[in-house]
């Protein structure tokens, strides 16, 4: 009789969302490549000169060079202790025009690897990228790519990733032969002496108990167990040097991936998950990319995904999983952990919850602050160029477009490398030749104080509207966004009258006293009736914005630009000149910082002055002057506010206002 066969415990796969982040040419795109090839994911390695890497497939990323969309690829690290760890890598765009599609990938990761040049160091987008790590605690590993060019550097630049970005990092690599083609890496260690003593100083700085140690003289030998710890924690970012075109150093990033980072557990059943892109198939069906974080979704099950609109409100919408897809795992079904592909669900969107919604942390979206008109070549196509925009503007929902009158079409933007890509879109997918206007910021208004309005029906006497709605707003803390709130009795209307308000107040909102969007906003509904044999929903979508508009101009409404927060890196024998230039556009400087040989000026800045100041920095600074900047605090235009018209053509003043709908309403009857 035979003896039967040991049994083997079979350790399950685990799962690693890695975000690969950089500002552009660093070569995060090659260093994708490069894990991808030597994991054994694809055959052959691409490049990006050559235009035919694995994740930028699109023909605008590889004529361009660039990544401008989020891509999922994945390989496969084996560990017969822990079981294997399958990454699933995101390669995110690096051009600061897509940054929003950045920031939506963050929400969705376990872990990054932020990639800088040994050459060029920390760049501009390098800082704004690691405050939004630092800022979400998303564990991070450091990789300097290009150690074999000419001009890398090691010391120095360890010294400026530690000024500039922050100085939690710990070396773990020796660099030789550095700045040849002959470059390569050393793992250090134990047998490092000066390895562990200099990373269990830093790593003292949050473990009391290792503090003890150190001053004690007592420098434990392996230090990977608090390293890994508060790498997991956001506190520590440990630093690899390397090589994404000859593959030095990558060997070594791949494993600190695997001993320092970790999957986000996910204890719950209940189906909980993020849409963090939307693509379209050549058929134009909608293909959600969605990072499950708890539950499982099986093909032909069908879900709910909810958003919030403009006021706050949750909106929900059901479909049928039509088609599933897990990344690096083939049909499905969709487990927490998993990225996957579904298809089938038209509604969806970017930015869309699946399952229950919830309060938790939400991504933080830097807003578009510059905004074009956009229209055809040929007049006759507006329609279809409307269209083609809004079906752009689903897979990024902060580019919004609205009517901007005469055929054209008005759309946010980030900056103009965005413009050209959204006009090569539009040419190349659906034929439209597409003329944009000079860009011109986004402004915004905020109430300023409290205003009440009602429109009272009376039985007796004459009657605009036959129909009552009161109205109270509000200013709200900055940066709080509008909600909405009934006062009234819920039931004293059907609940489509109610909705109608609703939709009304939103839609008033996006253009208010002064033709901009109205934000940090209170809106209660304070009165609500009608008069039954003559009232349909309509009639309440005409007067909620007659009420809405006399409510804010009691209230009075302040607009407000948007602006930068700048850090001008400049020669100490320029300081004096940029400072004065600064302060000419209008910016509100804080004290300038040694740094080096250099000089760092900070402050804030109007949208409107950083185009101006870029083109003067290279004169003032023989070209070694550079900018850092994010989007910053918005203040109030001094002098005449700017207005913009209305997409439905009403006039700015609100008795013409009220005096059009009237008409209008009459006329209905």
């Amino acid at each position: 009789m035979p003896l039967p066969t040991p049994s083997r415990t079979v350790i399950p796969t685990r799962t690693l969302n890695l975000g690969v982040l950089a500002h552009v040419d660093a070569g995060k795109t090659s260093l994708t490549e490069r894990l991808l090839f030597d994991h054994g994911t694809i055959p052959r390695l691409g490049s990006v000169d050559g235009g035919d890497t694995q994740t930028d497939s699109g023909e605008l990323e590889r004529r361009r060079g660039i990544t401008i969309r989020s891509a999922v690829a994945w390989f496969r690290l084996r560990d017969p202790v822990l079981g294997d760890l399958q990454v699933n890598l995101v390669d995110t765009p690096g051009h600061p025009d897509f940054i929003a599609e950045v920031e939506r990938a963050l929400a969705v990761l376990d872990g990054a690897v932020l990639v800088l040049s040994a050459v060029e160091g920390v760049q501009a987008q390098t800082r704004v990228l690691m405050r939004s790590l630092r800022r979400l605690r998303l564990p991070t590993l450091l990789f300097v790519n290009k150690i074999d060019r000419m001009g890398a550097r090691h010391d120095d630049l360890l010294a400026e990733i530690r000024r500039r970005l922050t100085p939690a990092v710990v070396p773990m690599v020796r660099v030789d032969r550095l700045g040849t083609r002959d470059a390569g890496v050393v793992a250090r260690s134990s047998v490092d002496g000066a390895f562990p003593a200099e990373a269990a100083e830093l790593l003292a700085e949050h473990d009391l108990q290792l503090l003890g140690r150190v001053l004690d003289g007592d420098v434990p030998e392996d230090v990977s167990g608090p390293l890994r710890d508060q790498t997991c924690r956001g506190l520590v970012h440990p630093v690899y040097f390397g090589s994404a075109v000859s593959g030095a150093g990558t060997a070594e990033l791949a494993d600190g991936v695997r001993r320092f980072l970790a999957p986000r557990s996910a204890p719950s059943d209940d189906l909980r998950g993020t849409v963090f892109a939307v693509e379209r198939t050549g058929k134009g069906e909608k293909v959600a990319y969605v990072r499950l974080f708890s539950g499982t979704v099986h093909g032909r099950q069908q879900v709910a995904f909810r958003r919030r609109d403009a006021s706050g409100a949750v909106e929900e919408h059901r479909g049928r999983v039509a088609g599933l897809e897990v990344v690096g795992g083939g049909p499905g079904p969709l487990t927490a952990g998993d990225i996957g592909k579904l298809r089938g669900l038209p509604q969806v969107r970017v930015g869309d919850r699946l399952g229950a919604d919830d309060d938790g942390p939400r991504a933080h979206f830097s807003p578009p602050i510059l905004e074009s008109v956009v229209r055809p070549e040929q007049p006759d196509r507006a329609a279809e160029l409307h269209a083609a925009l809004t079906r752009l503007a689903d897979e990024d929902p902060l580019i919004r477009t609205r009517a901007a009158g005469g055929g054209a079409t008005s759309v946010l933007l980030y900056g103009a490398v965005q413009r050209e890509v959204i006009a090569e879109r539009l040419a190349r997918e659906f034929g439209i030749e597409a003329v944009f206007e000079q860009a011109r910021p986004v402004y915004f208004e905020r109430p300023v104080g409290r205003g009440e309005s009602v429109h009272e029906f009376t039985p007796r006497g004459p009657n605009d509207f036959w129909q009552t709605v009161g109205v109270r707003v509000e200013p709200l803390p900055p940066g709080t966004g509008n909600t909405f709130t009934r006062q009234a009795q819920l039931g004293l209307l059907p609940k489509a009258y109610h909705r109608a308000i609703e939709e009304a107040v939103t839609s008033t909102l996006r253009q208010g006293l002064h033709g901009w969007e109205v934000t940090d906003c209170a809106v209660t509904i304070t009165h609500v009736g009608y008069q039954a044999p003559n009232t349909v929903a309509a009639d309440f979508r005409h007067l909620t914005p007659v009420v809405v508009l006399r409510a804010l101009r009691q209230a009075g409404s302040a607009v407000h630009e948007p602006g930068y927060t700048v850090e001008v890196e400049v020669p100490d024998d320029a300081l004096s000149a940029v400072t004065g230039l600064l302060l000419s556009l209008g910016a509100d400087l804080g004290p300038a910082v040694e740094s080096g040989p250099a000089w760092l000026v900070p402050g804030d800045i109007p949208a409107r002055s950083l185009h101006d100041l870029a083109a003067a920095l290279p004169g003032l600074t023989r070209g070694e002057g550079s900018i850092w900047h994010e989007p910053g605090p918005a203040r109030r235009v001094r002098g005449p506010a700017p207005t913009r018209a209305r997409t439905d053509g009403n006039p700015l003043d609100h008795d013409e206002y009220l005096r059009f709908l009237s008409n209008r309403n009459l006329a209905d009857r």
